[in-house]
């Protein structure tokens, strides 16, 4: 079997916070809705200890271009993240019902 290399996932203080809102208005309506998503946003995360590169970059015209890679979850939510050396930075968890404008000014 191939050894692969295996990234170092951390995610920030900024986007456990983002997630836990998302999750905490999801669980208003439907608890397990809200349990089942994080546990798929969370497995998706640490998939990206595999070949992070994969997902395209995030394009836009005041985000450093080649700086940021975009991973879509689900339907609804847009995982932001950097890859530096051996780490994947994850910095932003995104519900792209929401206007999330202010991430790409």
């Amino acid at each position: 079997m191939e050894n692969r290399l295996q990234y170092k996932v951390l995610v920030s203080d900024r986007a456990r916070q983002m997630l836990a809102s998302h999750i905490r208005f999801l669980a208003q309506k439907n608890p397990a809705a809200a349990r089942q998503t994080k546990k798929d946003l969370m497995d998706d995360v640490r998939l990206l200890q595999q070949m992070p590169e994969r997902f395209p970059f995030l394009k836009a015209d005041f985000i450093p271009p080649n700086k940021y890679h975009k991973m879509f979850v689900e339907k609804w939510y847009l995982v932001i993240y950097q890859v530096r050396n051996q780490t994947v930075y994850v910095d932003y968890i995104v519900d792209c019902r929401q206007d999330y404008d202010w991430l790409l000014l």
